[in-house]
């Protein structure tokens, strides 16, 4: 049985609130999606045009990274919206037809907001391996549990039976590593699943390191890592917005584009 998590006055005090300055412009949902993509892609999410990312909406749509753009050239213009089917109500690009996994945990799973799937960098080489790397540092271990392994994966997951065994093997789990294909995290909001996600791709980094040299020491002990266990639900205060802004400075065009933009126009 997994130990509860405590509460942490000491992150709840830091956890952005109202009144103080604001780490990030105000962003619609089209820019914080492409944002994320950007950001992710940074990190090792980066297999040439494959992977997306869905993020709830309150109407029952969903809006999406479009399929025929790298992560590290969508902007909040190029971000369209699907319905429940999977069909693209707006925008000009296609969208995956993988999408069908994502909708399925989406139906399954209303806590969540957002569902992600890539064949990232450091994830692939253990989703290959057929292991779960494990945690040698805190920054592996901001995170609690290990990811499921679903290890029945034969091909796409295109197929409506396909994506419903997958959401089915995730079950009420954070993140998972998918048999010689990539890995799958969900989170209730971008800022949890940003964490969830870099958190995955350092953990199967360090690992692999780690085990080149022999013989590693991982950490066992849950008190070892409690106080980064307990940043899973805040997203990590402050974390999220550092590798936004870092983001808008390398390029301010990711927010342009998206006519609900209170700063449409303002990015050169």
């Amino acid at each position: 049985m997994k130990a509860p998590i405590r509460s942490n006055p000491m992150l709840e005090k830091l956890a952005p609130r109202p009144g103080r300055f604001a780490l990030l412009p105000e962003l619609t949902a089209r820019q914080e999606l492409a944002l994320f993509c950007r950001a992710l892609h940074r990190e090792g999410y980066d297999d040439h045009i494959a992977g997306h990312i869905t993020v709830a909406e309150p109407d029952g749509t969903f809006l999406i990274n479009p399929w025929e753009l790298a992560w590290d050239e969508v902007t909040a213009a190029d971000i369209i919206r699907v319905d429940g089917d999977g069909i693209v109500i707006e925008g000009q690009w296609n969208v995956t037809p993988a999408v069908g996994l994502h909708l399925a945990v989406h139906k399954k799973r209303h806590d969540l907001k957002v569902v992600l799937h890539n064949h990232s960098r450091w994830g692939l080489v253990w989703s290959a391996s057929g292991r779960v790397p494990p945690v040698y540092d805190q920054t592996s271990g901001q995170v609690e549990g290990d990811p499921v392994f679903y290890d029945e994966y034969a091909g796409s997951v295109d197929g409506a039976s396909e994506a419903e065994a997958a959401a089915e093997a995730l079950g009420q789990e954070k993140w998972a590593l998918l048999k010689n294909h990539g890995v799958f995290v969900v989170g209730k909001d971008i800022r949890q699943a940003h964490l969830r996600a870099i958190t995955l791709e350092h953990r199967c980094r360090l690992a692999w390191h780690v085990e080149t040299l022999g013989e590693g020491q991982p950490i066992t002990d849950p008190e070892t890592l409690r106080v980064a266990q307990m940043s899973d639900d805040l997203g990590f205060p402050f974390l999220w917005e550092a590798m936004a802004r870092k983001e808008i400075r390398l390029d301010p065009r990711v927010l342009q584009g998206d006519p609900t933009s209170a700063i449409k126009g303002k990015a050169k």
